[in-house]
């Protein structure tokens, strides 16, 4: 991961932790670390940080609201299917999201301007760990 900020988030997040990657508008709670990589309108797009994310962050479960299906379901499914068809997805009322929001560790917000474009990804234990099998 090339920015220095998400790559060390991405270092603090442990199985079951929550991360957040939101549009423009937002409103990231005062006492939740917030990286801004806003450039310009739409630069860049959440789908664009997911996409780098992928390479680097195990996810098992991407949360959205419901109003993300109703409204942008293009956005919605595109997002679902941002880090591979074994994780699970969840959707919820927006403002259950926004609830939520208090209890990541870190959210980095975007130029996006997808309406409710919002994900929220909960960190999975990766395929590094290592048990016995009978």
């Amino acid at each position: 991961m090339m920015n220095g900020q998400i790559d060390a988030a991405l270092t603090r997040q442990g199985h079951m932790d929550l991360m957040m990657v939101v549009d423009a508008g937002f409103p990231c709670p005062d006492h939740v670390e917030l990286i801004d990589i806003a450039l310009s309108a739409g630069v860049p797009s959440v789908l664009d940080v997911l996409a780098e994310l992928r390479k680097v962050h195990s996810v098992e479960k991407v949360v959205m609201a419901e109003d993300t299906r109703q409204h942008n379901p293009s956005f919605f499914r595109k997002a679902a299917r941002a880090f591979g068809q074994g994780v699970a997805v969840e959707a919820i009322p927006h403002a259950e999201l926004k609830r939520r929001s208090h209890e990541v560790k870190t959210i980095v917000r975007t130029g996006d301007f997808t309406a409710w474009g919002n994900v929220m990804l909960v960190s999975g234990a990766g395929n590094r760990w290592k048990m016995e099998r009978k």
